[in-house]
């Protein structure tokens, strides 16, 4: 068995929400496209749905992610089809660095939530019914505060169950066993590998 940082494991998230509401929202909504060209993802978290939130002189719209009653959530409340579009890992990076560290939803892209997965955010759905449920209790008061408890599948709000959740097995357990991260697993386990690597017929006397 390979060695696991326990800093990686997922196990819960907390936090208040963010409702944003619409389906179909695609990754180039989320992250606009010119800002793909920057080499890292350092300033990704200043640009999420930068062009809704933002007119062209770049004075601030009326924008649930400019809202101060929002400020600092953690979990992203969303409709069906969530992140649709193109398989632009930057929107998932955006959400991250802007806070975002779990999104409920009715639905996600499939590519979307693999890369959310990559990142150590969990994307898990509920039902139409229950997800307007849970917009509304935040729209009525941004405060309450949730707990996403992926050992239970249950999402928490107040010290009462908000609401039951799926997520695939496989994503749930890569995170609450710390294997979402695939760099940090190779370095906890960097004296295997090397050890592989020397058996490589191939690495052997390989020389840069």
């Amino acid at each position: 068995m390979a060695n696991v940082n326990s800093d990686t494991k997922i196990t819960v998230v907390s936090g208040t929400a963010l409702p944003l509401r619409g389906n179909d929202i695609d990754t180039d909504r989320i992250i606009p496209a010119r800002y793909l060209k920057e080499i890292t993802f350092a300033r990704m978290g200043e640009y999420p749905f930068f062009d809704e939130r933002f007119d062209a002189d770049g004075k601030p719209r009326p924008h649930l992610f400019n809202d101060p009653k929002h400020k600092g959530a953690a979990i992203l409340l969303v409709n069906k089809n969530f992140g649709c579009g193109s398989s632009r890992e930057h929107a998932p990076q955006a959400l991250l660095r802007f806070g975002i560290r779990a999104i409920v939803g009715e639905s996600f892209a499939a590519i979307f939530a693999g890369n959310c997965l990559m990142l150590g955010v969990p994307t898990v759905t509920v039902p139409a019914s229950e997800i307007d449920k849970l917009m509304q209790m935040v729209e009525h008061d941004p405060q309450i505060n949730f707990t996403l408890d992926l050992q239970a599948k249950r999402l928490f709000s107040g010290g009462e169950v908000a609401v039951a959740f799926d997520v695939p097995e496989s994503a749930r357990k890569a995170l609450m066993e710390g294997y979402w991260d695939s760099t940090a697993v190779l370095r906890a386990n960097l004296d295997k590998v090397k050890s592989v690597a020397a058996s490589l017929p191939y690495m052997a006397g390989f020389k840069p």
